[in-house]
């Protein structure tokens, strides 16, 4: 552990007990930003920068970016001028400016720290030598944590002391909405809709593109440039641009949604008998991306209590049975991963008791 002399050093593995979402951290910005010092912990990509460019916006404030890991420390304190028989630190432009603003400090926790100790004092009492921002400026940090495999330096307790601190964490529905706003391109958004999980994974331990909102944007912006959707863009290339921003697994399955574009309500007409499950070998992606959204259909709209099952889920449900014993028929696999249990989501117990009566091999199945 890095130790600053006399003064105890905090690892950067913050993990708070409660994170917030866009919209709270946003609500938590307006009140406490103003009066005290904001320190917003989260995994990298996860919206932490645009957030705070946000709530500039709704100060009416301009802002000010620093990223903390490019800095030295004469980047922050200026450079000395000679006075008559003293000298003064001039600070940077960018720095010291009339009106007031928010001075955002990105990636605080990733600068040496004799960068942080030259922060301390913009932390603390807003100013840097003889310089103080302007009255009404706003001070907010940001960082990554130790577990997030990102760079992330030792802070000073005293330093952390001085901040309110605060953990974010992704929300699909919150982000739909932000998307659908500022043009996020519609295959994408339509995707998340189905498959909110896939917005956010934590980051891999090896060095490998991995799904975050700010790598969906880049797939949005690199499927716009290439005028996916209105012009065309081989598969090849949809592939290289896919696997290019987002994790492996939400890849595969984001290809598959979009070779099914052409008929979107495809799982609705399979449900309902008017359509069957794709069965040719070339088709196995998309049979594997409906049969996830069959799951994710189940999961939503069955309820933990039967008793509160209305006609359409017992519709749903009758059908179900035939349909997994169909989609068996052509990939037992597949029709096991409907059923298992996912990522802590687990279909109602009173659903998979009637799957053990009906379809006992394929219950069975999914436990070996």
């Amino acid at each position: 552990m890095c130790r600053e002399k006399g003064k105890r050093g905090v690892q950067t593995s913050m993990n708070l007990p409660i994170s917030v979402t866009q919209n709270e951290l946003l609500e938590i910005l307006l009140h406490i930003a103003p009066v005290r010092p904001v320190f917003i912990w989260g995994a990298p990509g996860i919206g932490k920068s645009a957030l705070v460019e946000q709530f500039a916006d709704e100060v009416g404030l301009p802002c000010v970016s620093l990223l903390g890991s490019q800095l030295a420390p004469e980047d922050i304190i200026g450079i000395p001028q000679i006075k008559g028989e003293t000298s003064e630190f001039l600070p940077p432009k960018m720095i010291a400016r009339k009106d007031a603003y928010v001075l955002f400090l990105d990636e605080l926790n990733a600068c040496s720290q004799e960068v942080q100790k030259a922060f301390y004092s913009l932390i603390h009492e807003k100013r840097i030598g003889e310089y103080h921002l302007p009255e009404g400026s706003i001070v907010i940090g940001a960082g990554n944590r130790a577990q997030d495999s990102a760079i992330v330096k030792t802070m000073s307790s005293a330093l952390v002391n001085r901040m309110f601190h605060v953990q974010l964490k992704a929300d699909p529905a919150q982000w739909l909405t932000w998307a659908y706003q500022n043009g996020i391109h519609p295959w994408i958004t339509d995707y998340i809709s189905q498959r909110p999980e896939h917005l956010f994974t934590e980051p891999p331990k090896t060095e490998e593109p991995y799904s975050t909102p700010r790598s969906w944007h880049m797939l949005s912006d690199a499927l716009k440039e290439y005028g996916a959707g209105t012009a065309g863009i081989s598969e090849e290339l949809l592939r290289v641009v896919t696997y290019g921003c987002i994790s492996a697994s939400h890849g595969g399955m984001f290809l598959a949604f979009t070779k099914q574009l052409g008929n979107t309500h495809l799982l609705s007409e399979i449900i309902k008998g008017e359509a069957k499950w794709p069965s040719k070998p070339e088709e196995r992606d998309v049979l594997y991306f409906l049969a996830q959204s069959f799951r994710g259909r189940l999961l939503h709209d069955l309820p933990q209590d039967k008793q509160k099952l209305g006609r359409d889920g017992q519709f749903l449900v009758h059908r179900s049975k035939a349909l997994m014993k169909e989609l068996s028929a052509i990939s037992y696999e597949i029709a096991q991963m409907v059923i298992s249990a996912d990522e802590e989501k687990v279909l109602p117990e009173w659903f998979m008791l009637e799957i053990v009566r009906d379809l006992p091999r394929l219950a069975e199945g999914r436990h070996g």
